[in-house]
């Protein structure tokens, strides 16, 4: 242990560091877009982000740097049923916040708790315990798809009821890209995928904000004022940008004009002001932080550390990727903030306790 800093992979250390100042100084800038804003406390945005954002999941990292991996194998389980029921504690009146029509957070005193990252984590902990017991008879539907489908599926509908369809997603998406690392056969990739179609079905017909974005993605320029009016001026932002940008703090689609400035839309207000070389630079970090950690789960010393490698390194890069393609107009809309640069405390805490797990195995990786 007392060697473990010099063994950690630094380059996936640097890569993390780089996403963190960017984020940083990207949220500081969005965030005086919120000035004007009577109803935005915005010092309290930078407590939140700084104080349960950067100094906690800072001292997060640090703790899990010096956990053994093995340790998670034991805790999983508890850990992904008090994630679960942190997460369903937000429909309790009283507890629960809602805002944007969406009861997604809990009332801490001052602060506000999102459980469902707590969740994503929890997930991709007990799901690689799981399959790394399972592997050798994971092609049985009764061992492998069965259980995975139940395991994945009561998160999933919490989140739904929320509603939180976009973390519902991202979820769905890890848990799978795990499910077939650990080998799965392609009949239960076949059938996984015909039910995440009937699902999105189902929801568009019961939930017409789901069917809305749809088809404002199929067509942006059909509402401007009303639905299609977030995306239009994402793109008025990026492409006000241009191939510099107009530099760090000088956007102006940030007041008063893109509605989440330091949330889901803080992409445009970056792109805005570093333009098409920013964003580049920006992109190249979070595909190099998904192929190092890749590289890493290769060289991990055991199933399961490389399955929590694998899962934590794609949860982060397909949220990253929905959040930046709404923005691009590439998907439709689906509300999730930018792992490392949007507001959001919890989601920044468990994103750096994540790489703090992530960076403890690396120590430990086969050379070659």
């Amino acid at each position: 242990m007392p060697n473990i800093l010099k063994k950690v992979d630094k380059t996936f250390l640097v890569i993390v560091g780089l996403l963190v100042a960017i984020g940083f100084i990207t949220f500081a800038s969005a965030s005086l877009g919120l000035l004007p804003r009577e109803s935005v406390s915005v010092s309290k945005l930078f407590a939140t982000q700084l104080i349960l954002g950067l100094f906690l999941g800072s001292l997060a990292l640090v703790i899990a740097l010096f956990i053994p991996h093995k340790f998670y194998k034991k805790v999983a389980f508890y850990g992904y049923i008090l994630a679960v029921i942190a997460t369903a504690l937000v429909f309790i009146p009283g507890l629960g916040v809602t805002a944007n029509g969406a009861t997604r957070w809990l009332d801490l005193g001052g602060f506000s708790l999102q459980p469902a990252e707590l969740l994503k984590i929890g997930l991709v902990l007990y799901l690689a315990t799981y399959l790394s017991a399972a592997k050798a008879k994971i092609k049985k539907m009764a061992i492998g798809l069965i259980p995975f489908s139940i395991i994945l599926g009561i998160p999933v509908l919490i989140l739904l009821l929320q509603p939180d369809t976009g973390t519902a997603l991202v979820l769905i998406a890890t848990a799978v890209t795990m499910y077939f690392a650990a080998g799965a056969p392609w009949r239960d990739i076949g059938f996984l995928s015909l039910g995440g179609i009937a699902g999105l079905g189902v929801l568009a017909a019961f939930r017409p904000y789901v069917l809305e974005r749809f088809l404002t993605f199929l067509q942006p320029g059909s509402d401007p004022l009303g639905a299609s009016y977030q995306i239009q001026q994402s793109l008025i932002a990026i492409g006000s940008g241009g191939i510099f940008g107009r530099g760090i703090g000088q956007s102006v689609q940030k007041f008063s004009y893109l509605p989440e400035p330091v949330g889901d839309s803080v992409f445009a207000v970056y792109a805005e002001e570093v333009g098409f070389i920013g964003v580049l630079i920006l992109l190249a970090l979070f595909i190099a932080l998904f192929t190092r950690g890749m590289n890493i789960a290769t060289r991990a010393p055991d199933h399961f550390a490389a399955l929590v490698v694998v899962g934590i390194v794609s949860s982060i890069t397909y949220q990253s990727v929905l959040n930046i393609g709404a923005m691009l107009g590439v998907f439709p809309l689906t509300g999730l903030p930018l792992i490392f640069v949007s507001h959001g405390g919890t989601a920044l805490l468990v994103a750096l306790a994540s790489v703090g797990i992530i960076l403890h195995i690396s120590a430990f990786t086969k050379k070659g």
